[in-house]
C-alpha cells in the first residue's frame, strides 16, 4: 500500500524538512517487506487564497485513495492504534492511503466530508512544518511497530 503525505504549501529548507525526509526514507525502506510504501510527500499550492481554492488543488490527489485528514477535531490515536489501522487498510486491499494536511486555515468542510476519517495530534494547534514531521515520524513508527522493531516502547 502506497502512503502519501499530502500537504498544502511548500516547506523551505529547514530542520523540519530534513526530519520529514529522514522519516519518509526510513518508512519506505522498512515498509517494503511489509507491503507498505513507498511513502511519499506531495506538496500543493493554490494560486488563490482560501480553503475552497486549496480543496481544488488537493482533490485530484485523493482519487482512489483512503483519506485521513489531519484535523484538531479528529480522533487522536495511540501509535499502536494508528499502526493497526494502517495494517487493516493494507490487509483489506487498500492500495493507497493519503494523510492530508491543510493550509493555515484548515481544510474545506466539504472536502473534509469526502474523507474516510480525521486524525488529531491532540487539541493543541501545531505549526504546519512540525505537523508534517510528526506525521512522517508516526508513519515510520507504525512501520516499526508492524515489523516488531524495538523503536517503539510502551
Amino acid at each position: 500500500m502506497r502512503v502519501t503525505l499530502l500537504a498544502v504549501g511548500r516547506l523551505a529548507r529547514s530542520p523540519e524538512t530534513e526530519l520529514v525526509k529522514l522519516y519518509v526514507d526510513r518508512a519506505t525502506a522498512a515498509g517494503r517487506a511489509l507491503g507498505l510504501g513507498p511513502v511519499e510527500v506531495i506538496e500543493v499550492e493554490s494560486r488563490k487564497p482560501g480553503k475552497l481554492a486549496e480543496a481544488e488543488v488537493l482533490r485530484p490527489h485523493l482519487k482512489d485513495a483512503h483519506v485521513l485528514a489531519c484535523d484538531e477535531h479528529g480522533r487522536a490515536r495511540t501509535s499502536r492504534d494508528f499502526a493497526a489501522e494502517i495494517a487493516r487498510l493494507r490487509d483489506d486491499g487498500t492500495r493507497r492511503l493519503v494523510l492530508m494536511i491543510g493550509g493555515a486555515d484548515g481544510l474545506d468542510p466539504q472536502l473534509m466530508d469526502e474523507t474516510q476519517g480525521r486524525l488529531a495530534f491532540g487539541p493543541q494547534t501545531w505549526p504546519h512544518a512540525l505537523v508534517r514531521a510528526m506525521l512522517a515520524e508516526q508513519v515510520y513508527r507504525a512501520v516499526t511497530i508492524l515489523s516488531g522493531s524495538p523503536y517503539h516502547r510502551d
